[in-house]
């Protein structure tokens, strides 16, 4: 793949929330390619991850295939386990302080995170380390060194530090030490590219290149990604909310959870989780806006691709006929009675039109104990309308072919 290529794919997903970081991040991108292809070597890749919890789901692997984008290009890839900075705990997205973990917690956490990790990264590729190695080693001098190049405005200004002070909630000092000893942790390895997460925008682009500048290296390059929505389309993936895909899972569960997410979230799964470049990802869009690909068919192209990136195409397959026999042809009568909707007609009101609930309340109550389904796919907001036409299905028994007027 040429170095422009190689850009736009490792741009793929980012969000920098504005345009001229992004601008910025892109060109730098191109130029350490071109000195590195001078210079006869791959380019230096990271995304340090925090094992704080022992199970991984969908959310947690947008890093990791950015990772094994760059893998697959030729380029060094370290897998960094922040078993040091884990016993802190990252505050970047969370507006409560964080708990401690024991060293114990954060070893056996970090093992399996590594075992996960090797389900999408090449394992004779991917060098793992621990932060360990260097920040256990720093001394009192050398983080008041470091923490010279900061100020506590710069602290303060960050959007959960900022929630807290306001309401008058602690804000306690170690909690500042985490970006800085993020930002060594990118200049110990001497790291062209740091990959991270939105979350991760002010440990990487300021925290980071600042420590390595300080420290006489050329700053990283931020490959800053976006927040994979959880099934409800709209909410960051999160267990607790119960809108997460495990990736411990089967084919079978996971190819049926992808074909969960809401259409308008199709766009996001694309450039976070699949193996698509930008010239793939054009072509169901393009399909998509032409009539010519049906959104169902997109979806089914989505959750095979995600579920195929796991457990390989033969079990792909096989999740996808499942799913076809289980959920678009199974108990489905072989006449089914065709009425016209408007397109902005909300599922609720849809199914009161149709007779297939005796009242909205029913339909609200059908809808949260998931009995309502479009083509098989489970709808879970009743005041939204529906995505596409196709054969709407309540309870068991109760079916309506759906068409736009």
């Amino acid at each position: 793949m040429n170095i422009d290529d190689q850009v736009e794919l490792f741009m793929q997903g980012t969000e920098y929330g504005d345009e001229a970081l992004k601008q910025a991040m892109k060109t730098e991108l191109k130029q350490r390619l071109l000195e590195a292809e001078k210079e006869h070597r791959p380019l230096r890749i990271y995304c340090g991850f925090d094992p704080r919890k022992a199970d991984l789901h969908l959310g947690h692997t947008v890093p990791m295939n950015k990772l094994r984008q760059f893998q697959d290009c030729g380029h060094e890839v370290t897998f960094l386990i922040g078993n040091f900075t884990s016993l802190i705990g990252d505050p970047s997205d969370k507006d409560i302080l964080r708990p401690q973990l024991t060293p114990e917690e954060v070893a056996e956490n970090g093992r399996t995170y590594a075992e996960q990790a090797f389900r999408i990264l090449d394992p004779k590729k991917t060098i793992i380390r621990y932060n360990a190695e260097w920040l256990s080693k720093l001394s009192f001098a050398d983080l008041i060194k470091l923490a010279s190049n900061f100020t506590v405005q710069q602290f303060l200004t960050r959007e959960n530090f900022k929630l807290r002070w306001e309401k008058g909630d602690a804000i306690y000092l170690h909690e500042t030490f985490y970006s800085i000893m993020q930002g060594y942790d990118a200049y110990a390895m001497r790291s062209d590219v740091q990959v991270g997460g939105t979350d991760q925008l002010f440990n990487i682009v300021t925290a980071a290149r600042k420590v390595m500048t300080y420290m006489g290296e050329k700053p990283n390059i931020a490959i800053i990604l976006g927040i994979l929505p959880g099934t409800d389309g709209v909410v960051k993936m999160s267990k607790s909310l119960g809108n997460h895909i495990p990736i411990n899972t089967n084919a079978e569960d996971m190819f049926g959870k992808v074909m969960s997410i809401p259409d308008s979230a199709m766009p996001t799964y694309s450039r976070l989780i699949t193996r698509w470049t930008p010239a793939d990802i054009k072509v169901i869009e393009d399909g998509l806006k032409d009539g010519s690909l049906h959104p169902r068919d997109a979806k089914m192209k989505l959750a095979r691709e995600v579920t195929a990136s796991f457990y390989g195409e033969s079990e792909a397959d096989q999740a996808q006929d499942a799913f076809i026999r289980l959920f678009q042809k199974h108990d489905v009568p072989d006449e089914v009675p065709e009425t016209i909707i408007s397109r902005d007609q909300s599922l609720l009101d849809i199914l009161v039109a149709c007779q297939l609930v005796g009242s909205r309340s029913d339909g609200r109550r059908m809808v949260e104990q998931k009995g309502v389904k479009l083509d098989g796919v489970v709808l879970t907001d009743g005041k939204e309308p529906l995505q596409h036409e196709g054969v709407l299905q309540v309870g068991k028994r109760h079916f309506v072919r759906v068409k736009f007027a």
